[in-house]
This record gives structure tokens, sequence and C-alpha cells, in this order.
């Protein structure tokens, strides 16, 4: 056997692999972390996200009047994941198990590593089918306080430890090109090493070939997140019951969210399953500011905006903002085109529009309570969703619906049509009841205390001046989550195709292993559980490599 420089490589700086890493420094590990991108990137896509956990039955749900259970949140987590398939043995369990965590020593856990939660428990995708169907009964959305950078924070703080105690080499700029095979055992890593570059955070670094390297451990982690960032993957896997890929799409995800490491792992003897199973956005924005090619923001909606196609018909039930983004997005790629359209009013975006990331939402990543009172509980929206507004390419405002149906006639929409659901929609408010399900569903939600303080406008007519302007938002899909990837053991080994015997040396964790098993989450997603998949499958993949 080839001689060890480590006990473990981790291969990938992101957050699965640096809580994995974690916890070897944690057992006195030797580790070395193997990362493509210059040091500016360390904590991978975590360090963007809007810090969103899932959690059950927590002390934030029960002071929000909310009473949620382990039984609840399974029959939500399977009425969503619909597995059905072969593949989908690990998927389960690992789905199982997550559940479990998330229903036991999660919120302890985070919180002994200094991970706190903002007090308004948010309600993502709501679902809007039978009780044994898609989506969250109750919210369960938990945004960290300090959002993404947050989240990362404790485990770089533990990394950053184990390199001063020897424990850990950080290998900047070091390109994984393929796994060292021994006897069918994986013993390291192999590929080249790039120049340096001093590249900000997110930003497309060179792919200068300086040098190259061959490590050898006891493990390999792979932990090098999914294919967001490569269109063309996207559309080679696109689902076949969703139709044709779209030809348009914002990135939400920096280009170097490629998938390579996935078809490495594949050559080493991988299985990878499930990976037409993808999470993309279809409430996407153009990034006024953008840091990578095509970045798009994602906009988190609360319930009251109308939502039309291109064309100006309004989308069928329950496709409401913020129910069903699965669902939003297998509809609108049978329109025959890539974007949709929000029509709302200021009083709606001042209460409604949250962007997602880090970046977009100063006053949770800057853990800054007064800023905090000003920008979520003053007058207006917030100040980047302001900013939008204002400079963003897919925002029109307009004092009257004429005014601003003349401002969005692409010669796509059927201004006719657009305003017939408009006017068919507001007189539906005439009275305190209604036939309309999502005037009926705003009324519902603020029975919700979070949804009524933060959340949900009061309902009103679109036309009412005094909840104006008007406001139309043009909305893009936006790449965003691999459901599927390595398929593995619950101890986070990657499983060998056809005999699923674990290959030794090998393991997956974050979104390369559909963050655990191939596929936890299935078709579907409850949201707020990326971040928390890169969290569990990274702890167990490190603590099952430190066990030996």
């Amino acid at each position: 056997m080839p001689q060890q420089q480590s006990d473990a490589i981790v291969i990938g700086a992101g957050l699965a692999g640096l809580v994995a890493t974690a916890e070897l420094v944690a057992a006195e590990k030797t580790v070395t972390v193997l990362e493509q991108e210059p040091e500016s990137n360390f904590g991978g896509q975590a360090w963007w996200s809007f810090g969103g956990l899932f959690l059950i039955d927590s002390p934030e749900q029960r002071r929000m009047g909310v009473r949620d259970s382990l039984d609840l949140a399974r029959q939500d987590w399977f009425g969503s994941a619909g597995f059905d398939r072969e593949n989908d043995r690990w998927p389960r369990r690992w789905a199982e198990a997550y559940l479990q965590f998330a229903a036991g020593e999660k919120r302890a856990w985070l919180r002994e590593r200094g991970v706190g939660f903002f007090p308004v428990v948010g309600w993502a995708e709501r679902g809007g089918y039978t009780a044994n169907g898609h989506g969250n009964s109750v919210p369960r959305f938990h945004i960290t306080w300090g959002t993404g950078p947050g989240v990362v924070e404790p485990f770089a703080h533990a990394v950053r430890d184990g390199v001063d105690r020897g424990l850990v080499t950080l290998r900047f700029r070091h390109r994984v090109d393929g796994l060292v095979v021994s006897d069918g055992a994986v013993v390291g890593a192999r590929g080249a090493v790039l120049a340096a570059d001093d590249a900000a955070r997110g930003v497309a670094s060179n792919r200068e070939v300086v040098g190259d390297f061959e490590l050898h451990a006891g493990a390999t982690i792979v932990t090098s997140g999914g294919i967001g960032g490569n269109h063309d993957l996207v559309r080679e896997l696109w689902p076949a019951d969703m139709g044709a890929p779209p030809t348009r799409m914002l990135s939400g995800v920096p280009a170097h969210v490629d998938g390579r490491m996935l078809a490495i792992a594949d050559d080493a003897g991988a299985h990878l399953v499930n990976g037409d199973r993808m999470w993309h956005y279809v409430e996407g924005i153009t990034n006024f500011d953008p840091v990578w090619a095509q970045h798009g923001i994602r906009i988190l909606p609360g319930p009251s905006s109308l939502w039309l196609d291109a064309t100006g018909k309004r989308l069928p039930v329950p496709l409401f903002p913020g129910f069903d983004s699965l669902g939003t997005l297998r509809h609108l790629r049978t329109t025959g085109h890539d974007h949709s359209w929000f029509i709302l009013t200021q009083s709606i975006i001042e209460k409604e529009f949250a962007l997602s990331g880090s970046e977009q939402n100063p006053d949770l990543t800057g853990k800054s309570v007064r800023e905090l009172a000003r920008q979520r509980l003053g007058k207006g929206a917030t100040g980047p969703v302001e900013a939008f507004k204002s400079r963003g390419v897919d925002f029109f405002v307009a004092d009257t619906l004429d005014e601003l149906l003349a401002k969005i006639d692409d010669g796509v929409i059927d201004v006719a049509r657009a305003r017939q659901e408009v006017e068919y929609r507001d007189r539906q408010l005439d009275n305190p009841f209604s036939k309309d399900a999502q005037i009926n569903d705003l009324r519902q939600a603020r029975n919700y205390r979070g949804d009524k303080l933060i959340r949900v406008a009061k309902p009103h007519k679109l036309q009412d001046p005094k909840a104006g302007p008007l406001i139309a938002v043009k909305l893009h899909i936006v790449t965003r989550k691999t459901l599927g990837g390595i398929e593995t053991n619950l101890d986070g080994q990657a499983l060998r195709g056809g005999s699923g015997e674990p290959i030794a040396g090998l393991y997956a964790a974050g979104e390369a292993s559909g963050f655990g098993g191939g596929g936890m989450h299935g078709y579907r997603s409850l949201e707020g559980t990326f971040l928390g998949g890169c969290i569990f499958s990274g702890r167990e993949a490190g603590r099952a490599v430190a066990r030996g």
C-alpha cells in the first residue's frame, strides 16, 4: 500500500467537508483538505445561504404556538419525497435518520457550537394538497442568527483550530482529477495544482496548471457539492417528466459547482443514483450586481402575489408563491416559456418579500438587532429588496394596472388576459369569504402569528390605490441543488454499483451524496434541509472514518 500522508483526505471545503473534518479533529485524526478554489471560498455554498434549518418541535416553534411532532414531520417528509425506486433503499433510511436527528439532538448540538436562531419560524413549502401529500403541515424553517456564515463559522473555527494543532493541512488550489485505487480500495487522490488566484469568494478563478500531486490516506471523503453551476449537465440530467429543459436559466451557485467529482467517483466504482432528481427555483431574478456568471437571486415570497405564466394566465391551485416549488416548475415547463410573472403591490413587497442569501440580509447576517428592527418592522421593504425594485431589470412599477401591463407587454403576455386575472382576483375580496383558494389561504395563514407579524400582508385588492404602487416581477428559473448523487450507507461509505458493497476507503457527504444515501429528499424538499443535510451527512461520515 502507498504511504499515507494523513488519516483522511476531505475533498471540498464546503459545509459538509468542514463538519466531517471537525469530527475527525475531535477524534485527534490527521486530515488533508483539498479544495480547488482559493481560500476566499472557504465554507463553500453554505456561506451564501439564508441559513434556514429544519427542526422538529423546537422551542422556537412552541413559542410561536406551533404543535409539531416527529410523526407529523415524517408524514410530511415521506409524502413529499415520494420514494418509488429500487435505488431509494438507502435514501429512505437516511431520511428516517435525519428526521430523528432534527427531532432530537440537532438543535442542542448546534447550540453547543454557538449557533442561534431567529425567534420567528418560517413556513416554507406549504403544500396545499391533502394531509399525506407534499408540504410542511406547520412552520419548520428556522433562520440562523448570522445566516449562512453563522452556520459555517463554528465548523470553520474547529478546522482552523485543527490547523493550529497540526492535525489539519489545508491545500487550496488543488483540483482532484482522479481517486487513487489499489486492490479495489480508494487510498487517496491525485490531480493538478492550480496557479494562485486572489479571486473573491464566488468569482471564477483561473485553471492554469502549475504542478501535480498525489496524496494517500486511510480514507477519502468526497464533499464536492452538486451540479447547479453546470447548466449543460443540468439539461443532460433533466427529469423526463418535467418537460423540455429551459433554454435560459440563472445560476444560484458559482460556476465551479459543476459536478465533476461525481464522474470521478463513478470512475472509481461508486454508484451514482437519482441524478435526475434536482431542486431549482422558479422565483429567480437577475442580480444587478453579479458575483458569478448568470448570477440569480431567489425571491423568498410570501403567499399573496398573483402568479401568472408568461402568457398572462394564472397558475392553477395550489401553485401559489411558497407552496410547491417543484410542482410550479413542472407546470411552467408545459407553457413553452422560461419565465413567469408576479403581480403585487407595495404593501405586499414590504411585508412579504425576502431575498435568499447571506449578502441580501445584512441585518440577520450581521446579527444586528437594531438593523433587524428597522428593516423588518419599520416602514418600507428591506434595503436589498428596494434596491432590486429600483435597479433590477426584472422589476416594473406603475400607479395603474394599465400602465403596469403596458410596461411588461413583451409580445408574449396576453395583456387582456392578465388584466382579467387581476380583476377576477380582486372581486373575491368584496366579502370576508371567498371561493378563491389563494385568498382563503391568505386568511388562514394569518392565523399563524409569525405570518401575521412579519410575513403575510393583510389581504387587499391589487388595484387598491392605498396599497400601491403596483409592481410586476419577471421571474426566471434559477439552478440550485442536486437531490441525487453517490449512493452511501448510513456511515457515509460509498457503495459499489451492482453488488451494493462498500468501497473500502471511500466516503461521501453533503450534496455529492444527495445529502445522504444518494437522495434522502426523494423528489422534493421541505426546505431548511440542505444545510442540515450537509451537517448531518458530514458528521456521520467524519465519525465513521474516525472509528476506522
